[in-house]
């Protein structure tokens, strides 16, 4: 049996960094709860714990370019998994998630 995780593609956090800095059309989506929000985050991302995304779907394009965020990457590659089984075309899971961001673009931020 094929595992789809391999297949969900993926962003780095270099990649995420020049895509935000060129001012590119996408949205990130950060779905860790909200403690680990208030410890660590990346700016202008939308938190949407991973528990209340099927009932906030209505909120995205199918064509979006939605950028998951979590700790590590394993919950959003799951979360990337379930869009993209919704029809969601343009999903990336943020490979490393925020503990990447912090070792290679901001390690001014706390990790966990």
């Amino acid at each position: 049996m094929k595992d789809f995780m391999n297949d969900i593609p993926e962003i780095d956090v270099l990649a995420l960094k020049k895509k935000i800095d060129a001012n590119e059309a996408c949205k990130i989506i950060d779905i860790r709860e909200p403690a680990e929000l208030a410890i660590c985050k990346i700016n202008n991302t939308i938190h949407i714990p991973m528990m209340d995304i099927p009932k906030r779907l209505n909120q995205f394009n199918k064509n979006d370019e939605l950028i998951i965020q979590c700790k590590s990457g394993a919950r959003s590659a799951r979360v990337c998994e379930f869009l993209i089984h919704q029809g969601f075309n343009n999903v990336k899971n943020l490979k490393g998630g925020i503990l990447d961001w912090i070792r290679l673009i901001d390690p001014t931020q706390q990790t966990y």
